[in-house]
């Protein structure tokens, strides 16, 4: 008896679910759209009921949609745990791993180790630095994956977005912005914002100077410096503010504090591992040693 569900069906629900466009999900699956409307049409078909409601206003999960998304991701997350269980035989003796500065997530720690703990037999490298020249270095046959921040240009490779983290703003702590939860960009217009240069992330840096442009926020810039610990002490001299991705706040220092941002979901900078296109068995090993499962983590 042949069940009404299987791992391909899935994916494609899951494509759709996350997107809610049948247009943005046959890119992600590299399809054409027709051929992924009939796909979820069969399925639904199959179970008997409407995965998603479609309307000239969009596409929304229906009861049933939401009802068999947990068990999708959970199946999902499975398949990769024992793709990447018998994975170990295709890592290399060593495994160079790159992972971008612009942002610092808790699960980057110790992530090395895991990655030995969980494969005796490979041993890791790590090395720090821009997106940019991670991925040329994993172009050019220097690493074998790289946690890129994106948006990054990253053509000839596969890139898997993992996780997304919200700007926040980092401020002196006497500043009167300080006595409020959140802030807005436009209450920072007059304010001196220390901003990256473009040269370090430019894909980035173009996707902010749009949603900047979108709420016509023009403040003084100052030349970020490298070091966020120097960035830090700047703003707690009270030099300027800084908007940083949310995974600095576990960065503490005295005299600086972080507030929300009402549009940092907006500027959020995500995080992708990037690989070689041939590089299945490498990609689910590390997003499972990650420990992430999809980018709302």
């Amino acid at each position: 008896m042949s069940s009404r569900l299987d791992s391909r069906s899935l994916a494609f629900f899951l494509a759709v679910a996350d997107t809610l466009s049948f247009r943005q999900a046959a890119d992600t699956l590299h399809l054409s759209q027709p051929p992924l409307s009939r796909a979820i049409r069969e399925l639904e078909e199959r179970l008997g009921t409407r995965l998603f409601d479609r309307n000239t206003k969009g596409v929304n999960l229906t009861d049933a949609g939401h009802r068999l998304l947990p068990y999708a991701r959970s199946i999902e997350k499975l398949l990769r745990e024992a793709e990447a269980e018998l994975a170990t035989q295709g890592l290399p003796a060593t495994l160079r791993l790159g992972l971008t500065s612009a942002v610092e997530p808790t699960w980057f720690r110790g992530l090395a180790q895991r990655v030995q703990a969980t494969h005796p037999g490979t041993a890791v490298t790590t090395f720090s630095d821009t997106s940019p020249r991670l991925v040329r270095q994993l172009r050019a046959g220097k690493l074998d994956a790289a946690f890129v921040a994106l948006p990054t240009d990253a053509p000839g490779l596969d890139v898997l977005e993992l996780d997304s983290l919200p700007m926040v703003v980092a401020m002196q702590s006497c500043h009167p912005l300080a006595k409020r939860k959140a802030v807005r960009l436009a209450d920072l217009a007059r304010e001196s914002v220390f901003w990256f240069e473009r040269a370090r992330q430019p894909a980035f840096y173009d996707h902010c100077q749009k949603i900047f442009a979108r709420y016509g926020f023009a403040p003084s810039k100052l030349r970020e410096p490298a070091d966020h610990h120097v960035l830090l002490g700047d703003v707690a001299s009270g030099r300027g503010m800084a908007l940083l991705p949310k995974s600095f706040t576990g960065l503490r220092r005295a005299g600086v504090v972080y507030r929300s941002l009402v549009e940092g979901e907006e500027l959020a900078v995500g995080i992708g591992l990037a690989t070689l296109k041939d590089r299945q068995a490498m990609r689910d090993m590390l997003t499972v040693v990650a420990g992430i499962t999809d980018a709302s983590h």
